[in-house]
């Protein structure tokens, strides 16, 4: 850089060019000063000199990432934070908004992060506070922003700091500064309660908020949700809290200001009314503090100030419904108001179900709380009148008919917009209403009722029609799906509440009816012809719904007993007179979904899992066996029956679909019946085999080989016993498995065929619970795994030799991950003794290793590290290699060895505890190899050990370096595998004192001086009672010191 004139002339390019060469070029030639620490100096010359916010920008953000990636002198951090200080109060009002941020962020990130180096950083408040005495409102807002960052900054872990240390430092800085800060906060907001500068009055509030949503106790909630728990406010927080005027000041901004700070004040309450019990001195502390709470929001809902605002409406309700999680109703009817407080809250609930178009998210934390105090009306004792007889029965009616309102307006064009589109947030959403039903479910249930017959009347007539009006029939179809969306979700509290006294009973009995009144229509008539109808599908996954929370609550044989009611009741009004009767019923609407549905793949994926539970659940299970409907679809599971059995977009439900027709079939554990059932499968199997190469290539073979590995994955999931796979395999082998070999050879460049031929070998090599074990006679393990290897060797060599497409992940990746995970559970089965193929000479395991040690290799190790599934497929597979064939392992090549160690340390690193336990497996077994065979030989005589004596003379540093790496994990992080990482530990702190010693002595440098006596004395008892041995004892006594020596190392 010749002059200070062309810096700023590239960082104007850099931040306002629209010309993208142009900005990287100015990126690259700027880049030196965020990287290379000889360029701080220079960073702070610009800061003095220069005159455009861009090149002030480029300086601050480059300090911000040098102070971030590197470890810097204490006395140079020290001097950026004295720097930024002083710099803030002469040239801050007058900087850019976005400089002055950057700068701020840099001072709260450097004081972070030597928190604990140096008790300077500790008077970063006092010298923030200094701004708000300068006498300018320009200061004042500095003073403001910095305590606003540094709160935020504290509370948000940074990537480059390890997730303990943050926490030590936040929690140290909750201790000493937090309570301060919210201090000022107040204080500022009561100086300027009468100021109108709005700036200042949002700094202050939203530095309230901050510190109110401060992550007091480490439990780092989930940011994305709008839910959580008690607010764990420190106890020398009392006496602010217990003041009134603290509450006040929030209430008193909502009046005064207008949205979006009303809505900041609001979220304050929020928190504030989440507090935890324990904070208050007594009950009656707790009981003012209450009554204050609701005092407030009464004020709020009689003036309806502020409300017409969306977001503060949600706020509002949000603020309703911490009532329910943080107090008794019990407690709410003892304070002075609650009758007028209740009576408010129900017209306020009332009208939000009326304004349902513009109130429908909030209408639930609304409900929430209604159904808490509803739970808690059994527990209430005392004379206080709860009246929630009078209102609940309102709410409920009001809120079935806000969704026949909305029904009946229409959801605009946009699918996402309509609730009933998404049955599982629509369940969720609908949990607390059914609390409301059953407070009083007589009146509600008959309301119910009421509402249902006239529309399953006209949608009774309307069967009968030759044509119908579209609209007016999809309007009728999405109330009924509203009401039956209701009555499955107050069938499904049932379980929980166990309030099954008699005349609830014969009220589930009623509604229920009606729903399966409804069935015989839905599928008669002129709806028979309407499959393909949106409303349509959606009236049917709600009655799947219904179905689903039906069977928990009164299939099977426990339920039967328990609900004689109930029976007798629907034995009156349609003959159902026990649960036999009613699977029926169940089965008989499954089987009509999966005949007449040959598009709608979210209701047929909601049949198939309706059904499954039925099959897999032992109880219904027996029971479906004994339906003709059932034993047809055994019989016929053919696609002129079931034609979503040709829907290409439906395959893969076509798992599922046999999963279940398994779980059947093996049932009865009959040769005769599985071959029969079987008999479809095998038609398209002689098909296929009979084609000849010259047109395996065409569609048709593609999608009958797709459809037909889809479908034996479903049957090999079901076997579940020796017995049951031993009929599939014979079933398969020998005589089918070379169409398998055929469609993986013709077809290796289309992910389509060969990701489900892969995922089906992959299920049927997985020996689960204990399935593939076979006579000690049978060569059927060899047999198996043979072709597992002949699979394997097609499939890779062939992939190897394609070019990468654009989307190499579902062209190749996805591929091999599936061929490494047969390999893994093929190796792992303990079905197969593997010195057999040396012995004799077959290379079916060696040319399986060699291939999948290839396609590894094949892949870099960033892409293995970037795509999970690839990940875990990758680590389980070395693990089986170095737990169970690490000879393999030894006698590759030097470069091929450090390639894979050098990803067992990434493994270790990683985030995914499971993958760093897999990793730790594998090091361990590798050093305690080193161990047995090298260190304590006289000299190496395998030649496996030979060649990892070789190995490690190549590349000494290797076993330092992972050991390093583990003592790092254990002693900085956060692992919740500690057990796992302490085995290859000992192992290698075993194979040589000097490798401990010396890393000992690196760990120790890089701790405070202060600090290095007590550390010392750490280490010396890590090894105490600890031999020279890997027996079992003598790792579990070095786990135990191992535990001891990082609690009492990270011990400040």
């Amino acid at each position: 850089m010749e002059n200070l004139a062309q810096l700023e002339a590239l960082c104007e390019r850099l931040y306002n060019s629209k010309d993208s060469t142009e900005r990287a070029h100015a990126e690259n030639t700027l880049k030196c000063f965020s990287v290379n620490t000889d360029y701080i100096s220079q960073c702070q010359y610009i800061l003095e000199n220069a005159l455009t916010p861009y090149a002030l920008m480029l300086a601050s953000s480059s300090l911000l990432k040098q102070v971030t990636d590197h470890s810097l002198a204490l006395a140079l951090r020290l001097d950026i934070w004295s720097y930024i200080f002083n710099y803030l109060a002469t040239r801050g009002p007058k900087l850019q908004p976005f400089v002055t941020a950057s700068l701020i962020q840099l001072l709260c990130r450097v004081t972070k992060f030597g928190w604990f180096d140096d008790e300077r950083f500790h008077d970063v408040v006092k010298d923030s506070t200094n701004f708000l005495s300068q006498g300018t409102s320009e200061h004042y807002a500095i003073g403001l922003k910095i305590l606003n960052q540094l709160v935020s900054e504290m509370n948000q872990p940074n990537p480059g700091l390890p997730s303990t240390h943050h926490r030590r430092v936040a929690c140290s800085f909750r201790d000493q500064s937090l309570f301060q800060i919210f201090q000022i906060s107040l204080t500022s907001l009561h100086q300027m309660k009468t100021d109108v500068a709005s700036r200042l009055q949002e700094l202050a509030l939203s530095l309230a908020l901050k510190c109110l949503s401060f992550d007091f106790v480490g439990t780092s909630i989930d940011e994305s949700s709008e839910e959580f728990g008690t607010v764990q406010i420190p106890s020398s927080w009392r006496p602010v809290l217990e003041d009134s005027s603290t509450l006040q000041i929030f209430f008193d901004y909502y009046s005064i200001t207008k949205a979006p700070l009303s809505k900041e004040a609001l979220e304050c309450l929020v928190r504030l009314a989440s507090v935890r019990r324990s904070l208050f001195a007594n009950d009656a502390a707790r009981s003012m503090f209450l009554a204050h709470l609701m005092t407030g929001t009464k004020e709020i809902l009689q003036s309806g100030q502020g409300l017409a605002d969306h977001d503060n409406y949600h706020e509002y309700c949000r603020l309703l419904g911490r009532f329910r999680v943080n107090y008794q109703l019990s407690e709410l009817v003892n304070v002075e108001g609650y009758s007028d407080w209740i009576r408010l809250v129900a017209e306020f609930t009332l009208k939000s179900l009326q304004s349902w178009q513009w109130a429908s998210s909030s209408v639930y934390y609304l409900l929430g709380l209604w159904s808490r105090l509803v739970s808690s009306v059994p527990y209430l004792k005392g004379d206080a009148p709860s009246l929630l007889d009078e209102f609940v029965p309102k709410i409920t009616e009001s809120f079935l008919t806000s969704r026949f309102n909305s029904v009946q307006a229409g959801f605009p064009d946009d699918l996402s917009e309509n609730p009933l589109d998404n049955v599982e947030l629509l369940q969720d959403q609908l949990d607390c209403f059914p609390y409301l039903c059953r407070f009083q479910y007589e009146s509600s249930g008959l309301y119910i009722i009421n509402m249902m017959e006239p529309i399953l009347q006209s949608y009774t007539e309307r069967a009968r029609l030759q044509t119908c009006d579209e609209n007016e029939l999809s309007v009728i179809e999405a109330k009924l799906t509203w009401i039956v969306h209701i009555i499955a979700a107050i069938l499904k509290i049932k379980q929980f509440t166990g309030c099954s006294m008699e005349s609830q009973e014969v009220l589930d009995a009623e509604l229920s009816a009606r729903v399966l009144q409804l069935i015989n229509v839905t599928d008669s008539g002129l709806h028979s012809q309407r499959y393909g109808e949106l409303s349509k599908q959606r009236l049917d996954r709600a009655i799947l719904t219904f179905f689903q929370h039906f069977r928990k609550s009164y299939v099977g044989d426990q339920a039967m007993h328990s609900s004689k009611q109930l029976y007798a009741r629907l034995s009156e009004l349609l003959g159902l007179h026990d649960h036999l009767l009613l699977l029926n019923v169940i089965v008989g609407k499954i089987a009509t979904n999966l005949k007449c549905y040959t598009e709608g793949e979210e209701v047929i994926d909601h049949t198939l899992s309706l059904f499954l539970e039925l099959a897999s659940g032992y109880m219904t299970g027996k029971l479906l066996l004994k339906l003709e409907t059932v034993k047809f679809i055994i019989a016929n599971h053919t696609r002129e029956h079931f034609p979503f059995l040709e829907e290409y977009r439906c395959s893969r439900s076509r798992t599922t679909f046999y999963y279940t027709i398994g779980w059947l079939i093996f049932m009865e554990d009959s040769l005769v019946k599985f071959k029969s059932s079987m008999e479809p499968l095998l038609q398209v199997f002689l098909s296929l085999e009979s084609t000849p190469d010259s047109v395996f290539r065409t569609d048709a073979v593609k999608y009958a080989l797709i459809g037909l590995m889809r479908d034996l994955r479903g049957i090999a999931m079901a076997t579940n016993s020796r017995r049951t796979y031993g009929l599939l395999f014979d079933w398969l082998y020998p005589a089918h498995m070379p169409l398998i070999l055929k469609g993986i050879t013709h077809w290796t460049d289309t992910p389509e065929v060969t990701t489900p031929l892969l995922k089906f070998m992959a299920e049927f090599v997985l020996n689960k619970a204990q399935r593939l074990t076979f006579d000690s006679s049978s060569p059927n393990g060899i047999l198996l795994f043979r072709e597992v290897s002949k699979l394997l060797v097609a499939y890779g060599t062939r992939i190897l030799t394609l070019p990468n497409p654009a989307d190499i992940y579902a062209f190749k990746y996805k591929g091999i991950w599936i061929s490494l995970t047969i390999l893994a559970r093929g190796l792992a089965g303990n079905y197969v003794n593997f010195g057999v193929f040396e012995l004799y000479g077959d290379r079916a395991l060696s040319d399986a290793l060699d291939i999948a040690l290839k396609m590894t290799l094949s892949i870099p190790l960033a892409d293995i590290l970037a795509f999970r599934k690839l990940m875990r497929a990758y680590f389980s597979f070395l693990e089986v290699l170095f737990n169970s064939h690490i000879n393999f392992i030894l006698n590759l090549d030097a470069a091929t060895f450090m390639h894979i160690v050098g990803s067992l340390e990434s493994g270790l690193k990683g985030l995914d505890t499971n993958i760093s336990s897999q990793c730790a497996s594998c090091v361990d077994n590798l050093a305690a190899f080193y161990f047995n065979n090298i260190t304590l030989g006289e000299a190496p005589t395998l030649p496996a050990a030979v060649k990892l004596a070789q190995h490690i003379a190549d590349c000494p540093s290797l076993f330092p370096q992972i050991l390093k790496t583990l003592f790092e994990i254990v002693l900085f992080e956060d692992c919740g595998n500690q057990w796992s990482l302490s085995r290859p530990m000992l192992s290698l702190v075993l194979i040589s004192e000097q490798i401990f010693t010396d890393l000992k002595a690196q760990i120790l440098a890089s701790q405070p001086v202060d600090q290095h006596q007590r550390l010392s004395i750490c280490f010396d008892k890590l090894m105490t009672d600890v031999t020279r041995r890997l027996d079992s004892k003598n790792r579990d006594k070095f786990t135990q010191n191992l535990a001891l020596f990082r609690h009492e190392f990270r011990v400040k």
